[in-house]
């Protein structure tokens, strides 16, 4: 008992930061409608400003007090430079285009600190008072009483801020109408930009109190926005002390967490501790939230423009998809060994993206479960050839056990649809990530050997003996089993947006409550869309496989498919072309090869150059490179058949 009450308190601490993020993402919310996803992210960037200025990282070591509050006003300048650049540009966007641009600052964030700081953990001091206070028997640091009491005084002050005050009244009233609140006379841009320095401000304050609990790195407190999620939907995103209370509760069950894998009686794995159980726990929160919740997370100004990127329906399919397949072939057997393995891994980037035209340009849901998917596919293909089972009946095995679980979650989330699911999923792929993979009954730390593909006698992976012009690894020959399978799936997508089904999902897409009243079957439709894209991307996942010789956790990560989204949307979510480009862009894929062989420019940078570029195509063009290009060409066209060609007039 003492030792259950000795974690329960320490749990005071991650318990802080947690609803101190939740409470930032509540007044986002509030203030603009937007789910920030990024707000663990200026936690993050507090932390590291914070140890920068007290470390002497810049050359100047500043005494506490001056490096905490030029950290502080690191954090706010943060929050309204995204609320001004980014968020306030899309007012009148879609929810899910607002919530992809925040994956692009937390992508944005993310980078810059690496290439500032570097990927090294780092401990930063404590500011609060070092001691311990006895308690019931056991010894308690007192810094976690303090987080949990100064987190309680923020949300007893904001709760009442927004309850007896001029401002808190404001907001409300935009948050339930906005157009009427511009009726009214309201300021509702400086409603939102006074409700995100708030919102950055208490992320920012956490993020240097807390991070001596957990130290600070890029991966961890950006993460922190998952539970600090799972408290948000429990308050509705509306009430600031649920929100609190459930983060901080949400810290607690961590550790009690923690403190029950250290028992005799707790599941094991190799000796160890089942991982990914925290993850795990995070997940259920949010799926029983969303339960208790309703359908939907509430909306906001519901009369404001809601405009999803077009989907242009293809012309035609076979003559643009043999050019490519044959330009592809050819470069696969004359380009040199790293630009032919950086073109492979651009087609296998390119059939996941294509699962995410399916979910999310064609079906109007942004899932990122689809990488985790993809990783599942490929630790299954590893067991079952490891288990002599032969190709292609292990890829089939595989992706259509990975699909089972997609669906799984599909159906799981019928009820749930637009940011929510977001929401959902990316719990769900950290769940995946950190309890499956990193279990060595099914994957394991160091990943899993994967042999080459054999069809009738003849090596079709990457070692194959036909080594190209050069001579060297990796064979051609697999590049064009890649080939094939990206072109296949790439016209049964396009030929996908022509048919029944795909007509029945943009209209599911654009009104749900009307494409029931029309006698769409809304939720056959939302099955169907998620086992589609999730064998597409399992297929990819065994291609993976297939290209490395081997399967590892580290490239299915959650903010690596975060990246993956945000690539999708600045090649075109909506469209093949658009997941070609996607492809090219993508990780170790061939323009980020080309940019580092040729310029130096590593892939930190691409990271940096993905983020920036979501943000700004969001802004600027939320249709993409390829749907920006098919609209200059239709409005070509347009222009061609409205003149009169003897005279030159318009008609």
């Amino acid at each position: 008992m003492p030792n259950l009450l000795l974690f329960a308190l320490l749990g005071l601490g991650q318990g802080a930061l947690i609803a101190a993020i939740a409470l930032g993402v509540v007044v986002s919310y509030r203030g603009s409608g937007v789910i920030n996803l990024a707000t663990g992210a200026v936690a993050m960037v507090s932390g590291y400003a914070f140890w920068a200025l007290t470390s002497g990282f810049f050359g100047v070591t500043c005494p506490v007090p001056v490096a905490f509050a030029a950290a502080l006003a690191v954090a706010l300048v943060v929050g309204l430079a995204v609320e001004a650049v980014v968020f306030a540009p899309l007012r009148h966007a879609s929810p899910l285009a607002r919530l992809a641009a925040s994956l692009g600052v937390l992508l944005t964030l993310q980078a810059g600190v690496l290439l500032i700081f570097g990927n090294q953990p780092q401990q930063e001091p404590s500011v609060l008072p070092a001691g311990a206070v006895p308690l019931l028997g056991v010894t308690i640091p007192v810094d976690r009483f303090l987080l949990a009491a100064i987190v309680g005084g923020i949300t007893v002050l904001l709760a009442a801020g927004y309850r007896w005050t001029r401002f808190g009244l404001a907001t409300r009233a935009a948050a339930e109408n906005e157009q009427a609140a511009l009726l009214a006379g309201l300021p509702t841009q400086g409603i939102a930009t006074v409700n995100a320095a708030v919102a950055a401000l208490v992320a920012g304050l956490l993020g240097i109190l807390a991070a001596p609990i957990i130290q600070v790195d890029s991966t961890t407190l950006p993460l922190q926005v998952i539970p600090a999620l799972a408290a948000a939907l429990l308050a509705g995103f509306s009430s600031l002390t649920i929100a609190a209370t459930a983060g901080v509760l949400i810290g607690v069950g961590q550790s009690l967490l923690y403190y029950l894998a250290t028992q005799s009686w707790f599941p094991t794995d190799n000796g160890n501790a089942l991982p990914g159980m925290s993850q795990v726990l995070v997940f259920g929160i949010i799926v029983v939230a969303l339960f208790l919740r309703g359908a939907g997370l509430p909306t906001r100004g519901e009369v404001a423009e809601r405009r999803l990127p077009a989907v242009p329906a293809s012309e035609r399919l076979a003559r643009p998809a043999l050019l490519a397949a044959a330009v592809a072939a050819t470069a696969l057997v004359v380009l040199p060994y790293d630009f032919r393995q950086a073109l492979t891994n651009s087609l296998i980037g390119a059939v996941i993206v294509l699962s995410y035209v399916v979910i999310t340009g064609y079906l109007g849901q942004i899932s990122v479960m689809q990488l985790a998917l993809s990783g599942t596919a490929g630790f299954l293909l590893a067991r079952l050839a490891g288990g002599h089972v032969p190709f292609p009946f292990s890829v089939l095995l595989a992706a259509t056990a990975a699909t089972a679980l997609g669906v799984a979650a599909g159906v799981s989330a019928l009820r749930v649809r637009g940011v929510s699911l977001a929401v959902l999923t990316l719990a769900a792929a950290l769940a995946i990530e950190q309890a499956l993979f990193l279990n060595t009954s099914f994957g394991g730390t160091s990943g899993l050997g994967v042999s080459s593909p054999r069809l009738f006698g003849l090596d079709l992976g990457p070692d194959g003996p036909f080594r190209g012009l050069d001579g060297k690894q990796p064979s051609p020959v697999f590049g064009l089993l890649v080939l094939g399978v990206a072109v296949a799936a790439g016209l049964y997508v396009a030929h996908l947006r022509r048919t029944v089904l795909g007509r029945q999902m943009l209209a599911v897409r654009a009104n749900e409550r009307a494409a029931a009243a029309a006698g769409v079957n809304v939720r056959g439709v939302k099955v169907a869309a998620f086992a589609i894209s999730s064998f597409i991307a399992s297929l990819a996942g065994t291609l993976y496989a297939y290209n490395y010789a081997s399967v590892s956790s580290v490239r299915f990560t959650a903010l690596a498919a975060l990246g993956l989204i945000g690539f999708a949307y600045v090649g075109g979510i909506t469209t093949v072309s658009g997941a070609v480009i996607a492809g090219l862009l993508s990780t170790e894929a061939l323009v980020p090869h080309a940019l580092e062989t040729w310029f130096g420019i590593k892939g930190t940078w691409a990271l940096l150059f993905g983020g920036v570029s979501l943000v700004f195509t969001l802004v600027g063009n939320p249709d993409g490179i390829a749907g920006a290009h098919h609209r200059r060409k239709e409005a070509a066209k347009y222009a061609v058949r409205t003149t009169v060609p003897a005279t030159g007039e318009t008609a």
